[in-house]
């Protein structure tokens, strides 16, 4: 179930929250758990077993390092047993096709045949999730959970379930014992819900389908300016699908209760890659920077050690994305630009004025979308092709430098540009809490309110009109 379907908004969403807020306090942990693995079992049931059972795995784990905690050793070798299982079901679930398929490329192994596992939606948001927990118990920074519902509550939270942001169990251990609920935390999620949503329908959408024409057009007949504006355009659609699809579950969890940390800070302004980093997908990159490069040494070990760790980090980073080669390849891609920035890269982009920084930032961030795009879920979707198109970008293979064709669809789309760009940058923000500041607040809240149900409203005829509805990041 999609967060913009109308199923969801209009009969998931109000039986939640009715059901939350009308039963007493402490039954809102049971409702919510109740209806978050409903959410999760809606589309295909049976995966629904797989993450009762990480649940239960973790918990016992969590358990059985809090038992040990007077002996080192065990409470290790618990540890390392709790890592391998969760990778060892991440792996099964999301990679052994990808394995199979690799290994039939070996003439021993031609008789392979994949084994067509199906997916299982969130699995890599939801095992982090859990594995955050089991590290930060064995590391003291968190309580062991004894209560089984508060634990299976912090997993399976449906507002980040299957799509983030990536919640560590540190930072919503209290939150799960006791939440303060208020009108104004209500509607500001509730405001905050409906602008995701709106990035997410009226903008990713839109890019979605403009990307999608883009890159089927006939090697032929795509010319120079076309192909550039068609990555323009995957760039746009990925950035107002995920940060709107996190802007919706901070929001959701805001009604709840929760205080989820934010997952994107205006990656397009960034004026380096490095700063690009810091800026997008922040759960993911902190989760690995915790979890992954400071228990390997980080940089303190050298220089050697700390190339060392940002090549395993990104290698991971890359792969944790999806079951196909070009992910690795993108990871890949980063590990190199951040190593070139830490090497000597960086202090010459702070020296140089921030026009130049910044186009050497977006131009990097285009072309990393580009590996990341063609990773052969479709067709026309393939790495072959992908080359293909890299190459029609310089004017090798295709029509030309510009048509008619292009000049039409960028005078069309002009408009929807413009708020694209409007909404890449922090100004906008700023100038509303200027003004919420200036009024006291009273009349700001009023116009969000009555500005959301505005956008509430756009968003349904869309919905209603239109059956181009995808998410991105589902996949992962």
């Amino acid at each position: 179930m999609l967060f913009s379907s109308l199923e969801f908004l209009y009969a998931f969403l109000p039986l939640t929250l009715l059901s939350y807020f009308v039963l007493p306090l402490r039954c809102r942990n049971v409702v919510l758990l109740i209806f978050s693995l409903l959410f999760y079992g809606w589309s295909d049931p049976p995966l629904l077993l797989l993450m009762v059972f990480t649940v239960l795995m973790d918990y016992g784990f969590g358990y059985l390092i809090h038992h040990f905690r007077d002996s080192a050793k065990a409470k290790k070798r618990v540890l390392i047993l709790a890592v391998a299982a969760n990778l060892a079901l991440l792996g099964f679930f999301k990679y052994a096709d990808l394995l199979i398929e690799t290994l039939r490329l070996l003439p021993p192994l031609s008789g392979l045949r994949p084994l067509g596992i199906t997916l299982p939606i969130g699995i890599s948001f939801y095992t982090f999730q859990a594995l955050s927990y089991v590290i930060d118990v064995y590391r003291l920074d968190a309580e062991v959970q004894k209560n089984p519902v508060r634990f299976a509550l912090y997993v399976s939270l449906f507002p980040q379930l299957i799509a983030g942001p990536i919640v560590r169990y540190r930072d919503v251990d209290a939150e799960l014992s006791v939440r303060t609920h208020t009108l104004s935390n209500v509607a500001n999620g509730l405001v905050t819900f409906t602008v995701g949503l709106a990035k997410k329908v009226l903008l990713a959408n839109a890019f979605g389908e403009l990307w999608k024409a883009a890159y089927l057009t006939p090697a032929a007949e795509q010319t120079v300016v076309g192909a550039w504006f068609g990555i323009v355009l995957f760039a746009l659609q990925i950035y107002f699908d995920f940060s709107g699809y996190s802007d919706m579950a901070i929001g959701l969890g805001r009604v709840f209760g929760f205080h989820f940390l934010e997952n994107f800070a205006y990656p397009y302004t960034a004026r380096s890659v490095t700063d690009f980093w810091r800026r997008w997908h922040i759960s993911l990159s902190t989760w690995f920077r915790e979890y992954v490069y400071i228990p390997l040494g980080g940089n303190r070990r050298g220089k050697l050690c700390t190339y060392r760790n940002l090549l395993i980090v990104w290698a991971l980073t890359g792969i944790w994305h999806g079951a196909s080669w070009n992910f690795l390849l993108w990871g890949l891609y980063y590990f190199l630009l951040l190593a070139l920035e830490k090497a000597f890269l960086g202090k010459l982009l702070e020296r140089i004025p921030r026009v130049f920084s910044h186009l050497y930032a977006v131009l990097a961030i285009l072309f990393g979308w580009l590996i990341f795009a063609f990773d052969g879920s479709d067709a026309m979707l393939s790495f072959s092709y992908g080359v293909s198109y890299f190459l029609r970008m310089f004017g090798v293979g295709g029509a030309g430098f510009a048509n008619a064709l292009d000049l039409y669809e960028l005078l069309r789309n002009g408009i929807l540009l413009l708020v694209a760009v409007v909404a890449c940058l922090p100004q906008p923000k700023r100038l509303y809490y200027r003004l919420y500041e200036r009024y006291h607040g009273g009349r700001m809240q009023v116009l969000s309110v009555v500005s959301a149900v505005l956008l509430l409203i756009l968003c349904t005829a869309y919905l209603v009109d239109s059956s181009f509805n995808p998410f991105l990041y589902f996949r992962f």
